[in-house]
């Protein structure tokens, strides 16, 4: 819930120019107000937008990918992954941020082992936003571009977790208390990689997790990498749903490929293959 974490968020239009103000409820539970008098309205779906309305440098999930991410996600099959980004998480976590939080999956796990945490979810995509603010109670679902900023106070995160999602260091450390910890999930290039040939689905960058170090090696220490790799059974419309919830929805000819499935067996063995690092802010990092 927003009433929740709103001490915790900023006005994007006062952040954008350096002055960091301060959220509040006005009159009702429909307006958020900064103490400059900027506005914004809370969706009846119960998400905010802090968004600063520069058009961002990327596009967020289309409502069609979030309720195939919905579909697949609530079948399990990606439950282990959430248990991991859990585990990572320190156990004393007060304030957790998660940044793309998509459906709202993996932070609800990492909230539901902490009952007294809580959870702010950012994601560029209002259909995310929408889902995520259902997903859990104790999280509050805002609408943010990570690359024009994040509109969480300085020093006031626990962790910050980032499950296939973009990263801004930056915005990563300045959130963060000062020991405060990174957890980011990266594909390895044995993920799903049963169906990228037979199905032309988008690869996976080599040495993803080294070049992941390196991007935060300025402001980041390394802490912790484990390697989780686990095989799921497949349905087409299974299938279907994964390739419609990620980067292939939007790339390749939906009828080649749908051709294409329908050659492989109604039940597969497809590899779920991630990276779980966490890093720690290093103390001496500029805010």
């Amino acid at each position: 819930m927003l009433t929740d974490v709103v001490d915790l968020l900023l006005c994007p239009q006062c952040w954008a120019r350096d002055v960091g103000s301060g959220m509040d409820f006005g009159d009702t539970d429909r307006t958020l107000l900064c103490d400059r008098g900027h506005s914004f309205d809370v969706a009846r779906q119960g998400y905010v937008s802090l968004s600063t309305g520069d058009g961002g440098k990327f596009t967020g999930d289309s409502a069609e990918m979030i309720a195939a991410r919905e579909t697949f996600l609530a079948k399990g099959h990606f439950d282990s992954i959430a248990a991991a980004v859990s585990a990572a998480v320190p156990s004393d976590s007060e304030v957790v941020v998660d940044v793309g939080v998509g459906t709202g999956h993996y932070l609800a796990a990492v909230l539901d082992a902490r009952p007294d945490a809580r959870g702010i979810g950012v994601d560029v995509s209002k259909f995310a936003a929408r889902r995520a603010a259902r997903s859990h109670g104790r999280l509050g679902s805002v609408v943010a571009d990570i690359w024009s900023g994040l509109p969480v106070r300085t020093a006031s995160a626990s962790a910050v977790t980032c499950v296939f999602s973009p990263r801004n260091a930056g915005e990563f450390s300045r959130v963060l208390v000062p020991d405060g910890v990174l957890v980011v999930v990266t594909p390895t290039a044995r993920h799903q990689h049963e169906l990228r040939g037979p199905l032309g689905l988008i690869g996976v960058e080599e040495n993803k997790t080294r070049r992941l170090g390196e991007s935060l090696s300025g402001l980041f220490e390394p802490v912790a990498e484990s390697s989780l790799e686990y095989s799921m059974l497949l349905s087409h419309h299974d299938i279907e749903t994964l390739i419609g919830m990620g980067p292939s929805a939007r790339h390749g000819d939906p009828e080649s490929r749908s051709a294409a499935l329908s050659q492989l067996p109604d039940g597969i063995e497809v590899t779920a293959s991630v990276i779980v690092s966490t890093y720690r802010r290093r103390a001496n990092a500029a805010s």
